[in-house]
């Protein structure tokens, strides 16, 4: 049995030592490390021999989220980008570990092609598709304003976070049994935007209109589709894109930021049978933030 213990903690509070890194980012320079579950995250079966698809489930909270799925049953593929291979090999040694296949594949959701290739590459080990979590992101802080935003990083947030998604879940879905589940990653950015995220919060607020929207759409088909809200998650992505980390996650009411295994349940939660009735609904999860 886990102990019991304060949430505020239970991991790691900022002040954190300075750290910066190039785009995308990795998991092995962070200080402190980011904690996925490799220790703690105990499963029960409740995804057996379900067939699962994650993006950017090389670090953070992919690499939590296909640990989790693993260890309750499900084998698992995931993107990566070009860069991140070794700890693209990290997933899928825990994956493996618990006794699941991991299938890592190098993919920017970007190109619609590269999407119809990745669905194909899933079907052909997989045979179908149940669960779907669309997971990749970019973000790049931009402090001085919409001014400093320019037209290429605003493409390419919108391209990784909007359109990746829906290809992915418009070609997932001729695979996808009745049962089936969708799950994105929204964010709290999409109901409180930072100033200097202003796009990638634009997009997180789209995610939330899409899940809603299509989870009406595919409930006649028997497929649910909901998103987790994630608050300020301590992830690769966060020296790789901000200019200071040292105060992140001092903003929320608990007084840090998660980490990536603090996120996993939710998303196991919304693949598995228990939430047979949970459909267009996002599980907020930001450390205390009131969100609507």
């Amino acid at each position: 049995m886990t102990e019991q213990q304060n949430p505020a903690e239970r991991h790691p509070t900022p002040d954190f030592p300075s750290q910066d890194q190039p785009h995308p980012g990795w998991t092995g320079p962070m200080d402190p490390p980011p904690d996925h579950g490799e220790e703690t995250y105990r499963g029960s079966g409740r995804l057996a021999d379900r067939k699962a698809v994650i993006t950017g489930g090389d670090s953070g909270i992919g690499r939590a989220v296909a640990l989790a799925f693993a260890r309750e049953g499900a084998d698992v593929l995931f993107t990566h980008l070009d860069g991140e291979k070794d700890d693209a090999a990290e997933t899928v040694r825990w994956v493996e570990e618990a006794g699941r296949r991991a299938v890592p594949v190098a993919c920017d959701v970007r190109e619609e092609e590269n999407c119809r290739a990745l669905v194909d590459r899933a079907v052909s080990e997989f045979g179908r598709i149940d669960i779907l979590v669309n997971n990749a992101a970019y973000q790049m802080s931009q402090p001085d304003g919409i001014e400093a935003i320019s037209t290429e990083q605003f493409d390419r947030v919108m391209r990784t976070n909007l359109y990746g998604m829906f290809w992915l879940c418009k070609l997932a879905l001729p695979h996808m049994p009745e049962g089936g589940s969708i799950i994105n990653s929204t964010s709290v950015q999409a109901y409180k935007p930072s100033p200097h995220l202003l796009d990638y919060a634009t997009t997180k607020g789209a995610i939330v209109t899409f899940t809603q929207g299509l989870a009406q759409m595919l409930i006649e088909r028997g497929i649910r589709v909901n998103a987790v809200a994630p608050g300020p998650v301590w992830t690769p992505l966060i020296p790789a894109t901000l200019p200071d980390t040292t105060e992140f996650g001092k903003q929320a009411p608990i007084g840090r930021p998660a980490q990536p295994a603090e996120m996993a349940p939710a998303y196991v939660f919304l693949a598995s049978q228990e939430a047979s009735y949970i459909t267009a609904e996002i599980v907020n999860a930001t450390g205390g933030t009131p969100l609507p």
